[in-house]
């Protein structure tokens, strides 16, 4: 498919973008890609990887002191939610990359965010519902947690059980919806539906390849998180930038105007 310069009309422009099919280690390739990315960018990534795990460090710090340890784990699940919109500023400096442009991440947050605010505004809207049907679940899931003192095993392992495939339900879904979707909305003039069906179509058709992904970002995670949230630092960059060449290799959005991410547009001639 030829790539859209801009001249097509919005009625011409595909509901969904096509997909390719990835071999089932295809996630390891994205990793390496973003490594290169990481040594090209090194001074951002670390500032990134700071505030992010800062961030996280300090919510599961207040749930642990104010709270208890499963508020802190359910802090930290909360996560999931966030970690797609806090890549934005990653996948734009993927961007700058690939146009062979220096990463600056003040031009890389403002490209990203004011040009694109209000289709991430919508996409945050998605997940914060997903994130209340799911917090309502969870709170049906205390009907299975054993009364008595001293539970039996049988009954801890029926709650667990049970609380565990709520959650992962609830987690497949937001990873599908946002596996490809921002990243599509920060490379290409699209709207959030387009890129939320396109992502979740592309996660469906390719599940095997996709679950080893989801398998090294959780693995990466609980890695970091392990490592006193310092491993983060350099893990949490590492994703975003993996996430950003899974969705070049996987997602066909030729079909879409392409946004120029940190490159400053010329200046229209006057009119006569």
């Amino acid at each position: 498919m030829p790539e859209n310069d801009g001249t097509y009309s919005r009625a011409e422009m595909p509901f969904v973008a096509p997909c390719r099919r990835l071999p089932p280690l295809a996630a390891f390739g994205w990793l390496r890609k973003g490594i290169r990315d990481w040594q090209r960018a090194p001074r951002e990534s670390v500032a990134y990887g700071l505030v992010m795990a800062a961030i996280m460090a300090l919510v599961s710090l207040l749930a642990l002191v104010y709270g208890s340890v499963w508020l802190m784990i359910a802090m930290l699940g909360g996560f999931v939610f966030l970690a797609p919109l806090a890549c934005v500023g990653l996948y734009a400096i993927s961007a700058q990359l690939e146009r062979s442009k220096p990463p600056q991440i003040g031009r890389s947050l403002r490209a990203a965010f004011r040009r694109h605010l209000g289709n991430e505004m919508v996409f945050a809207i998605i997940l914060l519902i997903i994130f209340l049907v799911w917090a309502r679940a969870g709170a049906m899931v205390s009907v299975f947690f054993p009364e008595s003192g001293h539970p039996l095993p049988s009954e801890l392992v029926a709650y667990l059980s049970v609380g565990s495939a709520v959650g992962a339900f609830f987690a497949a879904v937001t990873f599908a919806v946002s596996a490809f979707s921002l990243p599509m909305i920060v490379h290409r003039d699209v709207d959030t539906v387009t890129a939320v069906v396109t992502s979740i179509n592309a996660v469906l058709r390719n599940k095997l390849a996709l679950s080893v992904w989801l398998l090294l970002v959780v693995g990466g995670v609980l890695i970091g998180v392990a490592t006193a949230f310092i491993g983060l630092v350099f893990i949490l960059p590492l994703i975003g930038y993996a996430a950003w060449h899974g969705y070049l290799e996987t997602i066909d959005a030729s079909a879409f105007p392409r946004h120029r991410i940190g490159v400053t547009a010329e200046p229209r001639a006057p009119e006569p």
